[in-house]
């Protein structure tokens, strides 16, 4: 098991890449996390996100052809690297372990 931690937006930001599959940038992201946690997270706290998981190797990204809908400015598109793939599966299986046997606890509260 990798030693890496995830802060909660990038492991919401892995998920949502993984979720969208292929490549995709930020606005999709942020929707999908809106959309899936009822949560309101930044757009730079996203792009933040981003860049760090990048760095590390997580996630990828290439700049798309400029588009007259944005003033001739490019998109940034992200993918989801194999490396983030296996942090994901990681980082799930970590907290299933940590969650295991919980049930009898939760239904008593």
């Amino acid at each position: 098991m990798t030693r890496e931690a995830l802060g909660d937006v990038e492991h919401l930001v892995l998920l949502a890449l993984l979720r969208l599959g292929g490549e995709t940038y930020g606005v999709p992201i942020l929707d999908e996390i809106s959309a899936r946690t009822g949560r309101e997270v930044s757009r730079p706290a996203v792009y933040i996100a981003l860049r760090r998981l990048e760095s590390k190797g997580y996630v990828k990204s290439r700049m798309g052809d400029p588009t007259a809908e944005r003033g001739g400015r490019a998109k940034r598109y992200f993918r989801l690297e194999r490396a983030g793939l296996r942090l994901l599966q990681d980082s799930r299986a970590a907290l299933v372990r940590m969650w295991k046997n919980f049930e009898p606890v939760l239904d008593r509260k």
